[in-house]
């Protein structure tokens, strides 16, 4: 199956990091009840600390601007956000390709 996956990163200042993610955990919610949110996952930077990469698969490019930014769900989830909207350096939709595997440590996770 090829999807869509967006990439938004992020420079947000380490006082404002907490409200953030908050921001995220409640944006979140309206992530998982979107009919075109296959998973996401919001990544900060362990090197520069002032980043976080935020990764978003969508069934299509077009479901996620036609659809999810048209549907119900997407009030709430910008509402969060809004106030992070200009700390976006870049968003941008990437097609999967069929490079994929797992690495000897998959299983292994630290939880």
């Amino acid at each position: 199956m090829t999807t869509t996956v967006e990439y938004i990163r992020y420079r947000i200042a380490s006082d404002d990091q907490p409200a953030f993610e908050d921001a995220y955990r409640k944006a979140a919610e309206s992530l998982a009840a979107a009919p075109e949110c296959i998973d996401y996952e919001l990544a900060h930077c362990q090197e520069e600390q002032d980043r976080y990469i935020l990764r978003i698969r969508w069934t299509s490019v077009e479901d996620h601007l036609q659809g999810f930014r048209r549907g119900e769900h997407f009030p709430a989830f910008f509402g969060a956000i809004r106030p992070y909207v200009a700390s976006i350096e870049e968003m941008q939709h990437y097609l999967t390709t069929d490079v994929v595997g797992t690495g000897k440590a998959a299983g292994q996770e630290q939880l």
